[in-house]
């Protein structure tokens, strides 16, 4: 299975420290957060990792050149301006051919253990995503997970919208999944978000998830990226 890291975002929020230094670059425990994904991506044998970048593109090329500090093959999506999450996606997705492959965003944090993607079968669906507990920034959530999913999996079934009838537990999107090419299939390239398609997927029964129950942070504002740094540090998560 292959994988991609979004890394591409300006990360705003995160201003004053992503002036100089793109997001994925700035450091928690003692090393950028992009080195936490591929260290986890290596661990469970992913060798290729597309990765795509735009804001300080150089900077992330530089720190982490073709991947083999870490044992595996980078190869670079590189865009002149963000084009969203789908429209990085599918600008890179030539590289996946047919097959689903693993999506994270590499701008949050987690102790996930990637292993368990590994033997997801989409099967007709077209994506199986990975939800967390809201945050107490997000504590609305963005969609439902319920449990009518055939296999009986604990903490797996249907990821819903709010909108549809099926009831289920609200869960915020961990920015990890795996997704089907045919998600975006023939759509053009170009700016795009990533949300609309999964929403008119869930409307189809096409889209799988579960609850990741360990330690998982979105590190959106510096305050975040200084708390996380200290309670990793203390072995506190």
């Amino acid at each position: 299975m292959k994988a991609m890291i979004l890394a591409a975002g300006l990360g705003n929020r995160m201003r004053p420290l992503t002036l100089y230094k793109p997001k994925p670059l700035l450091e928690v425990g003692g090393k950028p957060l992009i080195f936490w994904h591929i260290e986890a991506l290596a661990k469970i044998g992913v060798t290729e990792i597309i990765i795509n970048a735009a804001w300080l593109k150089d900077q992330l090329v530089n720190t982490l050149c073709d991947g083999s500090q870490f044992g595996v093959k980078i190869i670079w999506s590189l865009e002149d301006e963000g084009l969203e999450t789908a429209g990085g996606l599918i600008k890179a997705l030539f590289h996946f051919e047919d097959q689903p492959f693993l999506v994270v965003n590499g701008d949050v944090w987690t102790r996930y253990d990637f292993s368990a993607l590994k033997n997801v079968e989409l099967g007709d669906r077209l994506a199986h995503l990975v939800l967390v507990d809201n945050p107490p920034q997000h504590p609305n959530g963005d969609f439902t997970l319920s449990d009518d999913l055939s296999n009986g999996t604990a903490n797996h079934g249907v990821v819903s919208t709010f909108e549809q009838e099926k009831a289920g537990e609200a869960l915020t999107f961990s920015g990890i999944s795996i997704l089907s090419p045919k998600l975006f299939a023939d759509l053009p390239k170009g700016k795009r978000p990533l949300a609309p398609l999964l929403k008119d997927a869930m409307q189809q029964g096409l889209v799988s998830g579960e609850k990741m129950s360990t330690a998982w942070v979105d590190v959106g504002t510096p305050e975040r990226l200084m708390q996380l740094d200290e309670q990793i540090r203390n072995q506190e998560i």
